[in-house]
């Protein structure tokens, strides 16, 4: 029995997708692979097309051309992606409690002064 497509972004998808989300352009799978690289990850041509195409068949990418080379943009935002993944994590990992996420993420270092003023800032705009 073939087992479904997971929706969501393994590890080298997500890496793709943020190639896409920082250029903020469309991209051809020779300019993915170039970033890439930049960055310090060599993957081969065929790799890097593969995972566009699964992208593009997860409708995470749409291809923005007819003629070769071919050129992707993404149909999703890096904040609704993200967001999709938190939610899932909190749900997943949290039972659902915001609270224990952020006691976990609290709970291994004192916060910096400037991250107790961007959480206090961000407090005060939800009030």
């Amino acid at each position: 029995m073939v087992r479904p497509k997971a929706k969501e972004l393994t590890e080298r998808e997500l890496e793709v997708m943020h190639v896409f989300w920082d250029q903020n352009d469309d991209l051809a799978i020779s300019d993915v692979r170039e970033k890439l690289e930049v960055d310090g990850r060599e993957l081969a041509y065929t790799t890097v097309a593969t995972l566009v195409k699964i992208l593009v068949e997860k409708e995470f990418l749409i291809q923005t051309n007819e003629k070769r080379p071919f050129t992707f943009k993404p149909t999703r935002t890096f904040e609704d992606v993200s967001g999709n993944i938190v939610s899932d994590l909190v749900s997943r990992v949290f039972g659902g409690s915001r609270e224990q996420l952020l006691i976990q993420l609290m709970g291994k270092k004192k916060l910096t002064k400037r991250e107790r003023q961007f959480l206090e800032n961000i407090l005060k705009e939800k009030k």
